[in-house]
């Protein structure tokens, strides 16, 4: 919602002070089918040189991230817990019993309470992979965090090509638009000849050019791609708080302390309080009983 209002206000306060100053936006409109075919046109097929048909894919579905915001929002946090504090509790009560979730998580009845959860590939695998290679004595929680640290930041990097995709066409833009201009300004000279009401339209024409470059560059494609790198950096919180927890794990903490350095990690804008937390674990320890 809040990408919308933005869009919003870009476009009325850029129109809006045009035409309150006297401008009109005859000369825009009877020229922007032709220019945005060319501006637009030339940043589609420089974005599709650019990427794999995986990339493109990517980037497309990273636009819906401008509007929907962050993936994992704090309810999502705290059932993350919950889940943690159940495996690593079943791991330290039951390390046999662990297997089958760990083995074939969409079958596990622990998992299967966090359906959002279960839905992202990444989160699961982090869990269950980890706690597998525990459970084979891969246990040095140094080896294990550095293993850990390189996997999330190269799937991090993964999930950031959508927004540098969008920066690269946003880099190139405005030079986009100098070119529409500069062919603008071509079509002009060959009516070097008509009076200076006919010229002064077709220059006007051919700066409509360059307006839109700039435009859509740091009014729309530029923002877009700063929303998404947010939106991503966000996110990581999510999967950086399975690390935090697992090491912790390792580190051979209580249970509850585990789980106390994964709320302490959390983003503090979506962080549950103790109390809350302590509640949810409660329940969880009643329905185990």
């Amino acid at each position: 919602m809040i990408g919308i209002i933005g869009i919003v206000v870009v476009f009325v306060m850029v129109f809006g002070g045009y035409l309150a100053a006297g401008g009109k936006m005859g000369i825009i409109l009877k020229s922007l089918p032709f220019e945005m075919t060319m501006i637009g046109g030339a940043a589609v097929g420089a974005f599709v040189i650019g990427n794999d048909m995986s990339g493109i894919k990517h980037t497309l579905k990273d636009v819906k991230k401008v509007f929907k915001g962050p993936t994992w929002l704090a309810q999502d946090y705290k059932d993350l817990l919950c889940l943690l504090f159940e495996l690593i509790r079943l791991a330290r009560q039951n390390p046999v019993g662990l297997e089958e979730h760990i083995e074939d998580p969409a079958a596990s009845n622990i998992f299967s309470k966090y359906p959002k959860i279960m839905a992202d590939r990444e989160a699961i695998d982090l869990i269950a992979d980890t706690m597998r290679s525990a459970a084979m004595n891969y246990d040095d929680p140094h080896q294990v965090e550095e293993v850990l640290e390189k996997r999330i930041e190269s799937n991090h990097e993964h999930a950031m090509h959508g927004s540098h995709a969008l920066q690269t066409v946003a880099d190139g833009l405005p030079a986009l638009g100098i070119v529409a201009a500069v062919l603008g300004v071509i079509k002009t000279m060959g009516s070097i000849d008509q009076p200076p009401e006919i010229l002064g339209k077709l220059i006007g024409g051919a700066l409509v050019g360059t307006f839109l470059g700039v435009f859509l560059a740091y009014g729309l494609v530029g923002p877009f791609s700063a929303k998404v790198k947010s939106v991503v950096e966000e996110d990581a919180h999510f999967y950086l708080l399975i690390r935090e927890v697992l090491v912790a794990n390792l580190h051979k903490h209580t249970v509850n302390n585990c789980i106390e350095v994964g709320r302490q990690n959390t983003p503090s804008h979506i962080r549950p309080t103790f109390s809350d937390l302590e509640e949810a674990l409660k329940q969880l320890k009643q329905e185990a009983a």
